[in-house]
Parts: C-alpha cells; structure tokens; sequence
C-alpha cells in the first residue's frame, strides 16, 4: 500500500472518531445523598421541577411491612421532605397523572395528592402478588402496572383495573415506560420489549444479561435499563447494548431509575446501600 493511500485510510478512520464517540454516554458522578432514604427503589422525577420523588421501601422488598415512605428531594440530592408520604406498604414503582403521585404496593396503587402528600385513594388489583412498577400514558389517563410475581401488566384508569397482557413471552415482568405510542416493557430475562398499546403486539428491542428494573429513554430509540443486581446498560437504536456501569461485586443495587432529560441528569436508587446516586450523561 503507498504511503499516501495509507495516509488517507488513516485520516479517514480518525474522521470516523467523533461519530463514534457520538453514539455512546458516559455516566459522570454528581452526587449521593445521606442514608436517611431507607431502601429506596424507585425515584420519579417531577416534570418541570427541580425535585425527584424516592419511593423507600424501608426495610424487606417482599415483606408486609407497612412502614414504606416516600421522600422529596431536591435535584441537588438535599433532602426536602423525608416522609412527604409514610403508612405505605412495600413501596416500589411510581408514575404522576395530573396532580397525583401514583405508587404500588403489595397487592394495590395508591393515590396521592402531589401538593400535600395525603393518600387519597388505594386501588386493589384482584389476584395481586407483587405488583412493581408504573409507568403512565398522559395522554390517554392510563396508568400502567406490573405483577413481577405474576407475570402480568395491568392498567387504571378511572379508578378501574383491567387486565391489559399475560402470558408468554412476558416473565417476572418489571420495569415499565410509556414512550408514544409504545409501551415498554423490562421482562426478568433481559429482554426489552416493546407493546404496540392500540394492538398489543410485541416486540423485542434488545436483551441484556438479566431482569430489567428500571427504564428511561433518551430519544432517537436510544435508552438506559438497570438490572437491579447493579448493573446499568446503555442501548442503542440499533439494539445494540453497552454495560456502562457494573457495581455487582460492591453489591450496590441499581434499581427503577428516574432521568430528568432538560438538564441530562440521571438518578439512581441504590436499595440496600441506601442511598440515591445522580450522574450526568452531559
């Protein structure tokens, strides 16, 4: 090969650089709050504020406890109000519908008043076993729920539950997203699925190595999907998947993250570790 084809190879191949860089992120370490949010499983982000919600399960994940709460806290990770809602019952996944912070428990959603943080109304779900996540179309009013022990995903709307999908392929089904007009879902075999809401069918977006807990999306069919065990993945609009972060072996969990896309910050409950990690994606 001359030298001046190896010259052009070699400039064209550093040209390919940026657009490389360009398709990937990178997890940049803000800060992490005291440990007074006990077993926090999932943070909700406020749509037009500089507040998250935690949703602390305050001791074992699959216990009646009765002594979950939900903290508010500051984007800056100070905490606002520890206990802006308490009496709750193994907290998990959280979503907001107008004016109204909307939680699991065990077996039932709560309803809560987002100005004052009093449960307004509890809403069971027949057959129930560990209901997990919520994710919320605003659109439609609907909000979506999970039965990780059940393998189902159910839906409120009105103040009605229905039965929305069961069966195969779903799984120890979790993490939840409303994205359009797609519903994603986090099955416990890694796989990122996708639900067309007006026919249900189902597709398979990617696949990481376990259970997906938490789901965000960047835009451009680009996301961010935790395994609880402490794993945080990057996947690509063509599927493709990047292991960002792996805190396994410091046994700190990585559960139902909340991401605030006007200012690119990225929140993390850690559960046992007991405490929430923000990270900037700038």
């Amino acid at each position: 090969m001359g030298k001046s084809v190896s010259v052009a190879l070699f400039s064209f191949l550093v040209s390919l650089l940026p657009s490389v860089k360009a398709q990937t992120i990178d997890l940049k370490p803000v800060w992490e709050s005291d440990t007074t949010l006990r077993t926090p499983e999932c943070v909700l982000v406020e749509p037009g504020k500089k507040v998250i919600y935690v949703a602390c399960i305050n001791g074992g994940p699959a216990l009646e406890n009765k002594g979950s709460f939900i903290a508010k806290v500051g984007q800056d990770g100070k905490v606002i109000k520890l206990k802006f809602t308490e009496n709750l019952n193994s907290t998990k996944g959280m979503g907001i519908l107008g004016d109204k912070l909307y939680v699991t428990e065990m077996t039932q959603v709560a309803e809560i008043a987002l100005a004052t943080g009093k449960i307004l109304n509890r809403y069971p779900i027949e057959g129930a076993k560990f209901l997990n996540d919520i994710a919320v179309d605003t659109k439609k009013g609907v909000i979506y729920i999970t039965d990780s022990n059940d393998s189902k995903v159910w839906a409120l709307t009105g103040g009605k539950t229905s039965l929305v999908l069961g069966g195969d392929p779903l799984k120890g089904t979790n993490g939840l997203f409303v994205e359009n007009d797609q519903l994603l879902i986090g099955n416990g075999d890694g796989s990122l699925l996708s639900m067309d809401i007006a026919t249900k069918k189902l597709n398979t977006i990617a696949k990481v190595s376990g259970g997906i807990d938490g789901i965000v999306a960047l835009g451009n069919k680009k996301y961010i999907v935790t395994e609880w065990g402490g794993k945080i993945w990057y996947i690509k609009a063509d599927g493709t998947t990047e292991l960002k972060m792996d805190s396994t072996k410091e046994k700190i969990n990585t559960a139902d993250i909340g991401y605030d896309s006007t200012t690119q910050m990225l929140f993390v409950p850690t559960f046992f570790h007991n405490t929430v990690k923000a990270y900037s994606l700038k």
